[in-house]
């Protein structure tokens, strides 16, 4: 039984419904939806309210039913962020595969692991692995966070 049908979502605050209204949507950017993917921290999807889980719960679950067939690759999501080349240490630039050096007239130049040189460094941008900002237990990392950004009430220590 499908809990969702393949009817387009109807006209919502003045938009025209859409045969693509999922495409539509990852058309415009959002956290976690680079040009093919999208990525949905596990903490975050577990931290919903319970009707959205099992929402999602059945959404996935038809999804991975539909295409279980498919040869699914092992995928590895590294939280990352744009950094300009030149912003960049010697491990970072290797991270990524190029590299800094200083040529015979003294002017440091940027390279491909190719060895091709590039032109305007400074306007290169690259994606660099950082620290993962989103908590792995987002319940307990958002306890004293209140909702909607309002500031969290001062506890003192008796409390």
């Amino acid at each position: 039984m499908t809990m969702y049908t393949p009817e387009p979502i109807p006209p919502h605050m003045g938009r025209p419904a859409s045969s693509t209204p999922l495409r539509d949507y990852l058309a415009s950017p959002h956290p976690g939806t680079p040009a093919n993917y999208v990525v949905l921290p596990k903490s975050l999807v577990e931290a919903m309210p319970l009707p959205w889980q099992n929402a999602m719960t059945q959404i996935l679950a038809e999804f991975h039913q539909a295409f279980e067939h498919l040869d699914w690759p092992e995928y590895r999501v590294v939280p990352s962020r744009k950094e300009k080349l030149v912003d960049l240490d010697e491990d970072q630039l290797a991270e990524v595969g190029y590299l800094a050096e200083i040529d015979v007239d003294g002017e440091l130049v940027y390279r491909e692991r190719s060895g091709r040189r590039v032109e305007n460094p400074e306007d290169t941008e690259v994606l660099v692995s950082v620290l993962d900002p989103i908590p792995g237990d987002y319940r307990n990392a958002n306890e004293d966070t209140p909702p909607r950004g309002f500031p969290a009430q001062q506890v003192g220590p008796w409390s």
